[in-house]
């Protein structure tokens, strides 16, 4: 990790196209809980798109992730691996919904098959 006030200069220094994702707290104004969202889709023709994840725990509380704001291509029998954050967090997750999404008004609507998937909680690794 890097200092917040000096974050920006030691990476952009490096490589200027590096992204950079900041941990946050679990207290208000600042609460985000990260997930790594990785998946392997099935779908024969590639699709690109936007993946939205609702996970619900056992009592039917759900929190629903932010939308990225990159879109990912998907491909037949490739891992896509998606940064994923909520502003609430499931200890107990009982169930994972995802829209795919391509962000069209017009056109036909498309649906991703997805052969695997795993989430993982970034602030906690444990679970």
């Amino acid at each position: 990790g890097y200092h917040a006030d000096r974050w920006k200069k030691l990476l952009l220094a490096n490589n200027p196209s590096t992204k950079a994702y900041f941990d946050t707290l679990d207290q208000d104004p600042f609460c985000m809980y990260n997930y790594l969202l990785d998946i392997t889709t099935w779908n024969k023709s590639n699709r690109r798109g936007f993946i939205k994840v609702k996970i619900t725990d056992y009592a039917g509380n759900a929190v629903e992730s932010e939308m990225n704001s990159e879109a990912s291509t998907f491909q037949q029998y490739k891992r896509v691996k998606i940064l994923t954050g909520f502003h609430q967090d499931i200890e107990k997750i009982a169930k994972i919904s995802l829209t795919f999404s391509t962000k069209t008004l017009i056109g036909p609507k498309y649906k991703l098959r997805i052969l695997q998937m795993k989430l993982k909680s970034l602030n906690n690794p444990k679970r």
